[in-house]
């Protein structure tokens, strides 16, 4: 028996923007997959307390009016998240979110913003994908992993779709690599952070040799699954 014949937990957010420092989170989804039963999802919506902007509507339906309108508080929502991921990990499932770094970060910045204990721990497809599968060219969001490994997807950008595909896609993964399968968990996950600063570290070469990219290097972080908020200077704070 491996970790492909549990409970995996799904985690996913739509937002207001794609900064994970500065974002807020307008809908959450928390997905139970595997163990023998169907997909169960628990999903959120929440009111911002932040102009919903026309880009971010666009991907995910929700406009400021309309998280006002059906959207609980963001404490209350945020709590709720954390309190799910919490029973997650004393329960020993293992977590999986498509873009971790962004997901658990913002989730963090949020639980410091309503005084919410945060929490951190993962795994990703994406740092598995790029692992057992580095040199294939293409793009590889969600939806593009769910075509490569023939998983269904119910919408994308909708958080409990989103949540319930990322597992399938680990699943996929782990079920055609024997190798990520045989590992425990606590390894999987020590790997996994290994890879992952490879990955980033690989990716700010490729900017810093591509004209018209280099400026985009210094901004590349190695740091996974959770990036540490920017420190900052003292400058800043000089008066």
């Amino acid at each position: 028996m491996t970790w492909l014949d549990g409970l995996l937990v799904g985690f996913d957010l739509e937002t207001t923007g794609i900064d994970p420092e500065q974002a807020r989170i307008v809908t959450a989804a928390v997905c139970r997959f595997g163990g023998g039963q169907p997909p169960r999802v628990r999903t959120w919506v929440a009111d911002p307390g932040a102009e919903i902007p026309p880009q971010a509507t666009a991907i995910h339906g929700y406009s400021t009016e309309s998280a006002r309108t059906t959207g609980r508080r963001p404490a209350e929502v945020v709590a709720e998240v954390v309190e799910q991921l919490v029973a997650t990990r004393v329960a020993g499932w293992p977590l999986v979110v498509m873009n971790a770094p962004y997901d658990l970060t913002l989730l963090e910045a949020e639980a410091a913003r309503h005084g919410v204990p945060g929490l951190h721990a993962v795994r990703p497809p994406r740092v598995l994908d790029k692992h057992v599968d580095c040199y294939r060219l293409g793009r590889r969001r969600l939806e593009d992993l769910c075509r490569r490994y023939g998983v269904a997807h119910g919408g994308a950008h909708e958080a409990g779709a989103d949540a319930v595909a990322a597992c399938a896609v680990t699943t996929a993964i782990g079920s055609a690599h024997s190798e990520l399968a045989a590992l425990e968990l606590d390894e999987l996950h020590e790997r996994q952070v290994r890879w992952a600063v490879g990955q980033q570290e690989g990716l700010r070469e490729r900017f810093a040799k591509t004209p018209g990219k280099t400026h985009r290097a210094a901004g590349v972080r190695t740091e996974w699954p959770l990036i540490p908020p920017m420190r900052p200077s003292l400058d800043g704070l000089a008066r």
